[in-house]
């Protein structure tokens, strides 16, 4: 059997909104009509903002629900990951979320925030998780490389924070070699940045022929452990379970939990 990259945890999707307090209204200025070649149409929208200070107070009430809820999980393509570690700080975080929303339910006339959260479980033996998760991590390595390669220490910065999110749901071997990787990338812009700032030093020289040993060392270690480029040799067994969230006593805003959620390529 072979090793599994990711740690068990969750798949989260989260759903926030603002209801009320705000409307909208459009007119017809021209109708869709033939131009040239082309059709155009005109429109000319008003929107219209009841209580201007509770709409910005709930839009910054759903912005810090939101937040709640990411610092607990990884970012990735295809939702939310929270490692196992982090269950009982996502746990908090819902119910921190739940309460903001519903201080401000209680007090607002005009406007409401809504918080939805859907848990699905991720055994660290799912085969199918195990491929989108090794995915990304293998996109981000190349981004971060590519970064280097073209001397950019904004792209290399970017790659290597979607990194370290991402890092939090891999098994320890793999991430002690991911975080040597975003280690290894962030020194090297620093050294464009230092170099090329204070000593005029042309940024692609700094690169050229430069080995990064630990970016390889990361690359085959997530592709020995998913089957190489092969995702499809990829033997682990699915397994996985719903894990229980406690919702709220309260009718909204609501956390709902679901069964394990397939993630099927």
């Amino acid at each position: 059997m072979q090793s599994s990259i990711i740690r068990p945890g969750l798949l989260v999707s989260l759903k926030t909104s603002v209801r009320g307090g705000v409307s909208y209204a459009k007119v017809t200025l021209d109708a869709d009509h033939v131009e040239g070649d082309g059709r155009v149409a005109r429109w000319e929208t008003t929107r219209q903002i009841t209580d201007a200070e509770e709409y910005e107070r709930a839009i910054g009430v759903r912005g810090k629900a939101r937040s709640l809820i990411h610092g607990a999980c990884c970012p990735s393509s295809f939702g939310l990951l929270c490692p196992q570690s982090n269950e009982d700080k996502l746990r908090e975080a819902i119910d921190e979320a739940q309460t903001l929303a519903n201080e401000h339910n209680k007090s607002a006339s005009h406007s409401r925030v809504d918080v939805y959260v859907i848990t699905g479980r991720v055994a660290d033996s799912d085969e199918q998780a195990a491929r989108a998760i090794g995915s990304e991590v293998r996109e981000l390595i190349s981004a971060m490389e590519q970064g280097v390669r073209a001397a950019d220490p904004a792209a290399i910065r970017e790659a290597a924070n979607k990194a370290r999110a991402m890092a939090g749901m891999l098994s320890n071997d793999v991430q002690e070699k991911v975080t040597a990787a975003i280690a290894e990338v962030r020194q090297v812009a620093r050294d464009i940045v230092r170099r090329v700032e204070k000593s005029g030093v042309q940024a692609e020289s700094i690169v050229n022929g430069l080995r990064l040993k630990a970016i390889d060392e990361a690359r085959f270690a997530v592709l020995d452990l998913v089957g190489g480029d092969d995702a499809d040799a990829l033997t682990i067994p699915v397994a996985g379970r719903s894990l229980e969230l406690d919702a709220a006593t309260d009718a909204k805003p609501t956390t709902r939990t679901a069964p394990a959620i397939d993630l099927g390529a």
